[in-house]
């Protein structure tokens, strides 16, 4: 691992909330076709969901920009990936959950993962002396 590894992950999350988001908000009914998943009574809750990954990809972008500067960040990046995962994976183990759902959950987890080991090191760089 190293800095230029962790702004390259940092962009590749940024992307792909972001083309997830863009894809949700600008044709929200797109997913549920291609499934056969009954959409919600009302596309406003999946908008305001695409909204959402979109304000999280302009911070992962921002993220990728100095992350030792910007690494309490990645922690939301966590909770947010933490949330989604662990519904899906919840629902999944319990009433079920439509199957379009669940590889953007195993996406999260290894984006989960990745975040943690990223803020680890930033730590590490962090509290290193200066040579």
């Amino acid at each position: 691992m190293n800095i230029t590894m962790v702004k390259g992950l940092f962009v590749i999350a940024a992307l792909y909330d972001g083309i997830l988001g863009l894809l949700f908000l600008f044709f929200p009914g797109l997913a549920f076709e291609m499934f056969e998943v009954v959409p919600p009574n009302h596309f406003g809750y999946v908008q305001f969901s695409a909204i959402l990954l979109l304000i999280f990809a302009a911070m992962f972008f921002r993220i990728s920009r100095d992350p030792i500067a910007n690494r309490f960040m990645m922690l939301y990046g966590v909770a947010l990936k933490t949330g989604y995962s662990g519904l899906v994976f919840y629902y999944m183990l319990t009433t079920g959950v439509p199957a379009m759902w669940v590889p953007w959950a195993w996406a999260d987890l290894a984006f989960l993962v990745v975040f943690l080991i990223c803020w680890n090191y930033t730590g590490r760089i962090a509290k290193a002396p200066a040579d």
